[in-house]
């Protein structure tokens, strides 16, 4: 996200509305903890659907060879599992500082909302903004309490690796294991992960930053529409009303 973050898009006259009929996703359970190694090699992968990533935020929209994205999603009691395909011809990490600029190198943002209640998010723990770095860091913007809204790392809270195939068009896989915390998790007293059960319903949303070698993020795309408000699409980091659903099924 751009994050000279426009105090104006804070206001309360920036209340999104979540878009009637926004997209609700299903994740099936897998009995067995997915290895997180960027090979996705266990067979529960084989019964999760591929999801595009293909919504334009921000920035042009990309030619196919310049990025094109999909996902899977899976669960078990613990973790929601993550496998991204990613086709991105230039991969780029040039802030070495985890709190700095991360959204203008090649990231994954990954947003949760642990009972899908919505809600403006960007200086409270009402949902996450993950974004997970190249190097395995995972920023999000502190609360206004414990962290004076400033960046902290959460790298306990997800597990990641990726590979990058060495045939064209050179795919990058991720995969990424996230815990899952309540609303009222704080950097000074932290909570337990939530232990998932079948039926719960999150909020999700997943978007990746691309960036080839300019100062700034050229492509934001992510996984669901987001309407625009003041010609605005990026609001994922501000409410999580823009983002879709994620039911955990299991036995289906």
């Amino acid at each position: 996200m751009k994050k000279s973050i426009a105090t104006a898009c804070l206001s309360a006259a920036v209340c999104v509305a979540q878009p009637a009929g926004a997209e609700v996703l299903s994740a099936p359970f897998t009995p067995k903890p997915v290895q997180i190694d960027g090979s996705p090699s266990e067979a529960a992968w084989q019964n999760a659907q591929w999801h595009k990533l293909d919504k334009h935020i921000l920035g042009d929209m990309p030619a196919p060879g310049d990025f094109s994205g999909r996902y899977k999603l899976l669960w078990d009691e613990k973790q929601i599992y993550l496998l991204a395909e990613i086709i991105d011809d230039v991969l780029i990490d040039t802030h070495p500082n985890p709190r700095k600029r991360y959204w203008d190198d090649d990231t994954l943002e990954v947003f949760i909302d642990a009972d899908a209640s919505g809600g403006t998010h960007t200086y409270s723990h009402n949902a996450f903004a993950y974004h997970i770095a190249l190097d395995g860091n995972v920023a999000d913007i502190g609360n206004a309490e414990d962290d004076n809204k400033r960046v902290i790392l959460l790298n306990e809270h997800i597990d990641s690796a990726w590979s990058r195939a060495d045939t064209s068009p050179y795919a990058t896989t991720w995969e990424v294991a996230m815990r899952v915390y309540p609303d009222t998790f704080s950097t000074a007293s932290p909570s337990d992960p939530l232990v998932l059960k079948p039926g719960m319903t999150l909020g999700f949303m997943l978007a990746y930053c691309d960036n080839d070698g300019s100062e700034e993020r050229e492509h934001f795309i992510g996984s669901h529409d987001i309407e625009p408000v003041n010609g605005d699409k990026n609001l994922g980091y501000i409410d999580a009303s823009v983002f879709g659903e994620l039911v955990l099924k299991k036995g289906e």
